[in-house]
């Protein structure tokens, strides 16, 4: 990335060039006081002086890359080619947001692609002098990466959402369908629900989906009437259905998948059966629009701060962010949150990271628990009639 930002200390830095910014340090943790109002007001996302032009690809201006011995170096490996490249060009650019809302003048934030090798981009990471690592996005590349970085005893901060790959030194930031289903579930039976079926996709997602399930049920007092699994390559989404049905009757059905599968199975689940989310309905405007999920509940982590974000990545970056953009800018608020205590050129120190308090960012609450995995505060929204209503807010703290 080349885009540079005159008379500036601090740097976000790709793989072709660097963006540069002004700095200071931010308190000992951004939960509930600093952070907490910074989130809440308008300065969280301040509209700068004007657009920060799309990074383009070109040479870099030295064959060097600066010391910097007074700033912590950290990677950030994302996808910024092949075809999850706008996911991984948004997370860049909104940690670039992070550095410029807190101006942050004791980082180095450098870019690597992790769709030309993840093992590879993790090499060159490390022997760039990189202490921390923020991605990568796939859980498939936090195995390779992890293979080269924890030789090196450089952590990572993951934005994948596979609690199976977590670890002492690998951190899961994304959104675990185990806490959506278990937290959508207990709303359901605050409200009246006994039995649920499910239909969930085979693979990984599907899982930790179905290992979620019968947890919460378990947890919760509600009975699985059925758990079909179903083929997101082929048409089994009705037979899933059908077949939950022929085990008889259920208050509702759990839909563990995004808005294309769940407009197929909602209008299939029969009269007065409550129709029930995961995470992956976050922000899909086609449920919303549906007349047959009309109703539905599903959980995620709140959007109450995400439309200001969006804005303010709009107006800076002339696009649309990805959803999942929110992760790269938390993961900076956190490093920043820890960099501290942290001395540069040292080892991160990764028991910070296991504050029981937690820490806040654009997603709300979230503390990691000592396997790794992102704990996070989530509310329950319901479908209306082209709209998503909260009828559940997110807990503002643990």
């Amino acid at each position: 990335m080349t885009e540079r930002q005159e008379g500036v200390q601090g740097m976000i830095e790709g793989q072709s060039g660097d963006w540069r910014e002004t700095g200071l340090r931010r308190s000992r943790r951004w939960l509930v006081t600093g952070t907490l109002a910074l989130l809440a007001g308008c300065t969280v996302i301040p509209k700068g002086t004007g657009p920060i032009a799309e990074p383009t690809e070109k040479a870099p201006d030295a064959n060097v890359l600066p010391t910097d011995a007074g700033r912590h170096r950290v990677a950030l490996l994302v996808p910024m080619t092949g075809p999850n490249a706008s996911v991984g060009q948004s997370i860049a650019n909104a940690a670039t947001m992070a550095v410029l809302d807190t101006s942050a003048a004791n980082l180095r934030i450098t870019t690597y692609d992790t769709a030309t090798g993840a093992g590879s981009a993790a090499a060159r990471a490390i022997a760039d002098g990189n202490k921390l690592i923020l991605g990568p996005l796939l859980s498939d590349d936090v195995v390779l990466v992890s293979n080269v970085a924890r030789p090196a005893k450089v952590p990572m901060i993951t934005y994948s959402n596979d609690s199976a790959v977590a670890s002492r030194d690998v951190f899961v930031m994304g959104q675990a369908p185990g806490q959506s289903i278990t937290r959508v579930l207990g709303f359901a039976k605050s409200r009246g629900v006994k039995s649920v079926a499910a239909i969930i996709p085979t693979g990984d997602y599907g899982q930790r989906a179905t290992a979620g399930l019968t947890e919460a049920a378990r947890a919760n007092g509600v009975t699985v009437t059925a758990i079909e699994t179903y083929d997101r390559g082929n048409t089994s989404v009705a037979s899933a259905v059908r077949r939950a049905k022929d085990k008889g009757r259920f208050d509702a059905l759990l839909i563990a998948d995004g808005s294309r599968i769940a407009l197929q199975a909602g209008p299939l689940a029969g009269k007065g059966v409550k129709l029930l989310g995961t995470e992956l309905w976050s922000g899909e405007g086609a449920i919303a629009k549906s007349a047959a999920m009309r109703g539905a509940w599903f959980a995620a982590v709140s959007d109450q701060r995400f439309g200001q974000f969006e804005k303010s990545y709009a107006t800076r970056f002339g696009a649309t962010p990805s959803r999942l953009a929110t992760l790269g800018y938390d993961s900076v608020l956190l490093t920043l949150n820890i960099a501290r205590t942290w001395k540069p050129g040292t080892t991160f120190p990764t028991t910070k990271l296991y504050d029981p308090q937690g820490f806040i960012g654009l997603d709300g609450v979230f503390r990691f628990t000592a396997s790794g995995m992102a704990e996070r505060a989530m509310e329950v929204r319901e479908v209306g009639a082209g709209t998503f209503a909260t009828v559940s807010p997110a807990p503002p703290k643990f």
